[in-house]
């Protein structure tokens, strides 16, 4: 049996933690940030985990964890 292959897109975006939750960044953070407010922009800090309803699928892509 060959290896099962990690997603290289999935590797550089997701984290998983301990208690088996999924990290991963914020969304509408990259650019066009001047016509955001400052309340959007500092909401969106930090981390935040993957949907319940996502997270099988991300873990399919992420077999070594």
């Amino acid at each position: 049996m060959p290896k099962m292959k990690t997603k290289s897109g999935a590797k550089k975006r997701f984290r998983l933690r301990p208690g088996g939750t999924v990290k991963c960044a914020h969304a509408f953070r990259r650019h066009i940030l001047t016509k955001k407010t400052s309340k959007v922009k500092r909401q969106l800090r930090g981390a935040t985990e993957v949907n319940s309803s996502d997270v099988a699928s991300v873990l399919r892509m992420l077999p070594n964890g």
